[in-house]
């Protein structure tokens, strides 16, 4: 079961975590995985390619956003289609054994690919689990005093006003989730934390819509396409927040978004609008293909 909560309300806003309610999408990807993206994958003699294909795949894409082995591969690949690239005569990570994971398995995340990598003894999965598990460590040791958008906390008192449910929606290892909404004291806002140990986004979105929910009454609020098609897989309504203007985002949904869906006048022309200014702000290809 991807969720624990009991149902309390008819109304769910489930809202994704970085980069939507914290302004930690640079800070995580840029100090914190890519370093240990080039350092355990031996990338050193392609750096600036490398960070580059990252920067792509996680913050400034419609890739944005996704599980860390899904974006992280995905950056791989697109290193491997580089023509600059493939002059050094660089040997690539295949991660083969990865792929094969992702195939058989859904909750992907440092907690999962442990055990995998102990039982198959896969090289690829130890690699991949030493270079998660560092991850999540720098993370700790690095992220902290990192804020929610200013909104934010205006947004989740409002929600829990008008009587509903408020889940965390992300692809973030829970106990990240946990020390960060604990830290800045907007938890006592949320009926549950859901990190990707609970599942996707589609999974968690579905596991609550099963407490109850009519579609119609449940909000996704996040900041990237995988969000919009979570929300979308189980008939929810997507609020955008617009990477590069979220300021402006928050204070239009605590302005105007907010009150239209627990009017019901949110679907339909309104979520059409936002969704098309949502979809101008990540290209689907790197600027140097």
């Amino acid at each position: 079961m991807s969720v624990t909560y009991e149902k309390k309300n008819d109304y769910l806003v489930a809202v994704d975590s970085d980069g939507c309610a914290f302004d930690s999408m640079e800070i995580k990807h840029k100090e914190c995985f890519i370093p240990n993206f080039i350092k355990f994958f031996n990338l050193q003699p392609v750096s600036r390619f490398a960070r580059e294909a990252a920067e792509f795949t996680n913050l400034y894409s419609k890739s944005r956003g996704a599980n860390r082995f899904i974006a992280y591969l995905l950056a791989v690949d697109l290193l491997a289609d580089r023509p600059e690239v493939q002059a050094r005569n660089v040997t690539l990570p295949k991660l083969q054994g990865l792929r094969d994971w992702m195939q058989r398995e859904t909750k992907l995340g440092t907690k999962t690919i442990k055990p995998e990598a102990e039982k198959t003894g896969d090289p690829d999965l130890k690699l991949c689990y030493e270079w998660s598990s560092t991850v999540d460590a720098t993370i700790a040791d690095l992220v902290h005093g990192v804020p929610p958008f200013p909104g934010v906390r205006d947004a989740l008192q409002e929600v829990k006003n008008r009587a509903a449910d408020v889940i965390v929606c992300s692809a973030t290892p829970t106990a990240a989730l946990q020390s960060e909404w604990t830290e800045h004291g907007i938890v006592e806002f949320v009926a549950e934390i859901c990190g990707q140990e609970a599942g996707s986004k589609t999974e968690i979105l579905t596991a609550a819509k099963a407490l109850g929910y009519d579609a119609n009454k449940m909000l996704m609020v996040g900041d990237a396409p995988g969000d919009m098609k979570a929300a979308v897989a189980v008939g929810a309504h997507f609020y955008p927040i617009n990477p590069g203007h979220e300021e402006a985002s928050w204070e239009r949904f605590n302005n105007e978004a907010l009150a239209k869906f627990f009017a019901g006048e949110y679907g339909g022309e309104y979520e059409q609008k936002v969704i098309a200014e949502f979809e101008t702000y990540l290209p689907e290809h790197p600027p140097w293909k």
